[in-house]
């Protein structure tokens, strides 16, 4: 049997890579704290994720933010009241914007500090088995870091995800990278107005 790679875990049952080690974790949350994100909702950030799930014809839009133990989604889109929506943790059902830090892909997209294309997870069996797919019906995501222009640690991710397939393409993956330069900038934007 090869030895894992280094920055990855495995479940105990061998069946399912798991949450990528993130050794960036304690020096992200101190420059969330600097820039004053990262714990509660941005009325610019769910108008920022409504436009890029209308642009990507996508049901689910997040600016997600990610610590030690949890992702926290500053800007959310989802279906409107009257389609079904998600519950993407039961304790935090009140909300809607906590997630533990093993579910979904964006910890991925962090710690390799790119973007990720994933037109049905089930292809994939190393994203196949994650939480979301059973409990939440996901099949297809399209994340990007937030590179920090101060520090070049991902603070965060921009992604959609949607319960279908999606054949997203090239131009998914532009629409997806510009996206994301638009949202740091915007967090620049943020630290200026600050004066941090």
């Amino acid at each position: 049997m090869s030895a894992p790679v280094p920055y990855t875990q495995y479940d105990p049952t061998g069946q399912m890579l798991v949450t990528p080690e993130d050794k960036d974790a304690p020096a992200r949350v101190a420059r969330l704290r600097e820039l004053g994100v990262g714990n509660a909702p941005v009325p610019e950030f769910d108008e920022f994720a409504r436009n890029l799930a209308r642009t990507l014809s996508a049901p689910y839009a997040m600016v997600n933010f990610i610590d030690e133990s949890r992702q926290f989604f500053a800007g959310l889109y989802t279906p409107a009241d009257s389609q079904p929506g998600v519950e993407l943790e039961p304790q935090q059902a009140s909300t809607g914007r906590v997630m533990a830090r093993d579910h979904g892909w964006c910890p991925h997209v962090v710690v390799r500090r790119k973007a990720l294309v994933l037109e049905d997870v089930c292809d994939y069996p190393r994203f196949a088995g994650n939480p979301v797919v059973d409990e939440i019906g996901i099949r297809s995501y399209l994340g990007a870091p937030l590179i920090d222009w101060a520090s070049g640690m991902a603070l965060g991710t921009i992604c959609v995800i949607t319960p279908e397939t999606r054949p997203w393409g090239r131009k998914g993956l532009e629409i997806i990278k510009d996206n994301a330069q638009a949202m740091v900038a915007r967090l620049r934007e943020m630290e200026g107005r600050a004066g941090i």
